[in-house]
């Protein structure tokens, strides 16, 4: 069955969002995030301080994308006006870790004794910091930010080991002031 669908975002006073051909940029004083949409039969519209998300008679094809498109118009928005941040917390049980950043990738050398390093992508537009046993982890956007983490997790990911007594790593604890 085919409906009209609209989606309202609220766009804050201090943010200047800029429409062209499904490119979409948000700007927050010297702060800008870009992203390109294939929209198909939906259109963003502007009308003052809101933006629509519209699709005449449309399926549920383009309701799901409507609500997708809208999710990431607020997480644009979101992460210029608060930004996303990811804590992660290092534990070694078995050997002690040690972790340092170079350019665009963190080290972690000594994992459960081994002599080869492990590396981890710090993926652009994102910023690590680390601090004793603690890495943090900001950015813009949502994607670049999980990214990043995930990437830090993974490097230090076990396979072929009992995880009950094997329990070092690299762990999320904390998504957007959120315990995990």
């Amino acid at each position: 069955m085919k409906k009209d669908i609209e989606r309202i975002l609220e766009i804050p006073e201090e943010v200047i969002l800029e429409i062209k051909d499904g490119h979409v940029t948000v700007k927050k004083d010297s702060k800008v995030v870009e992203r390109t949409f294939n929209l198909g039969k939906i259109s963003l519209v502007t009308e003052g301080k809101t933006l629509k998300i519209l699709a005449k008679n449309g399926s549920k094809r383009e309701a799901k994308m409507a609500g997708t498109t809208f999710a990431h118009l607020s997480n644009m928005i979101k992460g210029l006006t608060e930004g996303f941040e990811y804590k992660m917390e290092v534990c070694s049980v078995h050997f002690p870790m040690n972790i340092k950043q170079e350019s665009d990738h963190l080290i972690i050398k000594s994992f459960l004794g081994e002599k080869k390093d492990r590396k981890a992508k710090i993926v652009d537009g994102a910023e690590v910091k680390i601090s004793g046993n603690n890495i943090i982890i900001t950015s813009l956007e949502i994607e670049k930010a999980g990214q990043t983490a995930t990437n830090i997790e993974k490097a230090t990911r076990l396979t072929g080991r009992d995880r009950r007594i094997f329990q070092d790593g690299i762990f999320i604890v904390e998504k957007n002031g959120r315990k995990i």
